[in-house]
């Protein structure tokens, strides 16, 4: 089996590396130490580098103004992305752009698309629920408005919903009295929607959304079988590839770190211990990279597999979610007093690496995931 990537994927990864490259490490905001976010809006000048990269519409169609590359290649400009912690909203525009292009019909998809690529239209995806623990799709109610059945009034609670405050569109799963579950695409502004600050880990501001008789047309809410489904599957396995970039440059930067470090007129990283350690962590990240690619894989072609993609994507959660956690715990370690410094890059990572494992959730609830589906598709 041939594992390269193909030039267009190769092309994307470069052309992100040229975009990311002006972003400097010491750029990035440290998270805050008393109650406040980072900032109050994402990073505008590189959002709009992107867009004049044709990074945003990497995965749309050409009708769209798209490259009409796939979830392999976005994945791949994630990874990039999260080498230097770049604070746009580049997973959950795309994960939300590609479910619309996939679901949506042809009207919406022609109405929003051209403007994500173009920079113009910012998305996000409400995915937490009220707490984080319990299913995004039974947090928010949708009806039918009226006698003729057209229209549908949305109420409930999501939280922690990233980069809303500033996003055009929210993307909202609702679930019916018939138990079927819509992706509601709300305006920001719109009558009955209300956001209230939260901050992340990492020091962003999010938003609690909390929906009182929202009415919506039908234009904006899809209906289709698996569209929530699909975005929930797009932004998991994009938050795994965010903690494969960001796990692979701290790995770098304790490389360095300890190559330059000296005690007893020695580099530290020719101690035993301190080379161990940092080799436990490569194959941490090259066992997120395996099952990342995989999951991806799964997804943008929807091959048949023993087992459903939701098998793939279990693993690759359930590697990025301890991997990343391992990887910055024994950097800190390694880089001593100076991993604790919050004026050290060290520190924003770490911080970031704790809300991608907190936003991937714990490695067991996964594992429990997937013997359930290895229970309900036994191999033969």
């Amino acid at each position: 089996m041939d594992f390269t990537f193909t030039e267009e994927q190769q092309a994307a990864v470069e052309a992100a590396r040229a975009v990311f490259s002006d972003v400097p490490p010491d750029g990035v905001p440290s998270p805050a130490l008393t109650p406040g976010a980072v900032a109050d809006d994402f990073d505008r000048p590189l959002w709009s580098r992107l867009a004049a990269a044709d990074l945003l519409a990497l995965a749309l169609a050409p009708e769209h103004g798209g490259a009409g590359l796939d979830t392999i290649a976005l994945c791949l400009v994630l990874r990039e992305s999260a080498r230097v912690l770049a604070r746009v909203p580049l997973l959950e525009t795309s994960a939300v752009a590609m479910t619309v292009q996939r679901y949506a019909d042809a009207h919406t998809a022609a109405t929003l698309l051209p403007g994500v690529g173009r920079g113009e239209l910012v998305l996000t995806a409400a995915s937490n629920g009220r707490s984080g623990h319990d299913p995004a799709e039974l947090a928010v109610t949708a009806h039918r408005d009226g006698g003729d059945g057209t229209g549908w009034t949305l109420d409930g609670l999501q939280s922690a919903v990233p980069w809303a405050h500033t996003a055009d569109r929210i993307a909202v799963p609702a679930r019916t009295s018939e138990g079927h579950t819509v992706l509601a695409l709300v305006p920001r502004t719109h009558p009955g929607l209300t956001l209230a600050e939260q901050y992340s880990t990492s020091g962003e501001l999010l938003a609690e959304l909390h929906l009182d008789s929202v009415r919506l047309t039908d234009d904006d809410v899809i209906t289709a079988d698996g569209a929530w489904e699909w975005l929930r599957g797009l932004l998991t396995t994009g938050t795994c590839a965010l903690a494969l970039g960001l796990g692979e440059n701290v790995l770098t930067m304790t490389s360095r770190y300890t190559g330059k470090r000296e005690q007893f007129g020695h580099p530290v990283a020719t101690f035993q211990a301190v080379a161990v350690q940092a080799a436990d962590r490569y194959i941490d990240l090259r066992a997120m990279e395996v099952t990342l690619w995989q999951a991806a894989w799964r997804i943008s072609t929807g091959a048949d597999g023993p087992l459903p993609p939701a098998a793939d994507i279990a693993v690759a959660k359930i590697w990025a979610s301890e991997g990343v956690r391992r990887v910055v715990q024994t950097a800190q370690h390694l880089h001593g007093g100076i991993g604790a410094d919050t004026g050290h890059p060290l520190h924003r990572y770490h911080a970031w690496a704790k809300q991608l494992e907190l936003a991937l959730g714990p490695a067991p609830a996964h594992e429990e995931a997937l013997g359930d589906l290895l229970a309900a598709h036994p191999l033969a």
